[in-house]
This record gives structure tokens, sequence and C-alpha cells, in this order.
């Protein structure tokens, strides 16, 4: 059974950084692309990164060059490290196995919050 675990959000200011973490137990892992996504208040859940097995990367218009996804497949962990947050970053962010559609693979872990405000 596949499980997805977040952490690492917070309160930071408009600037500040983060790290999040997402711990991946199952079978999921290896051999596919996995992603962080985000889902606002009142807005649908949106892919904004995400990495394939080989460590090819792909980002969102909005947090491209400001985000880095990264993975460790000895670890089964995925990585979002974000910096220069923005206020519109504020979002439940979750992982998960990224689909051919951009949809997740797997049932959704809880979120990790992440709140950018002064």
């Amino acid at each position: 059974q596949v499980q997805l675990v977040e952490s690492g959000g917070g309160l930071v200011q408009p600037g500040g950084s983060l790290r999040l973490s997402c711990t991946v137990s199952g079978s999921i892992f290896m051999s596919n692309a996995m992603g962080w996504y985000r889902q606002a208040p009142g807005k649908q859940r949106e892919l904004v990164a995400h990495i394939v097995s080989s460590g090819s990367t792909l980002y969102a218009d909005s947090v491209k060059g400001r985000f880095t996804i990264s993975r460790d497949n000895a670890k089964n962990m995925v990585y979002l490290q974000m910096n220069s947050l923005k206020p519109e970053d504020t979002a439940v962010y979750f992982c998960n196995a990224v689909a051919a559609d951009g949809l997740g693979l797997s049932p959704w872990g809880q979120g990790t919050q992440v709140t950018v405000s002064s």
C-alpha cells in the first residue's frame, strides 16, 4: 500500500525559503515520475514541479527559477526547495506520483501547509 507523508511547511515571510520533504512508501517510487502539487483555498490542485526517475525536471511557469525539486532514490524521498517565496505561493503542498495526464497516481497524503505572509 502506497503512503505519502509530506513535511516541512510553515509560516514564512515574503522572500523567504522553505524545504519540503516527502516520504514515499510502497511500490510507486522508483519507476515513476514524482511531483509536488499545491492547492490554494478555493482553487484546484495544480502540479508545480515534477521529476522523472532519471532526474530530469519540469516546473510550472509560476515557480520556475524559484523552486527546485529533487529526489533521493535510495531513501524514497522527494524534496522541494522553495526560494523567493511570494504570498501567492500560500497553499497546501502535496507530493504524489505523476500520471501521464498530470494527475496524481496514488491516494493523497495530508499535505503540508505553506503560508507566506508578513
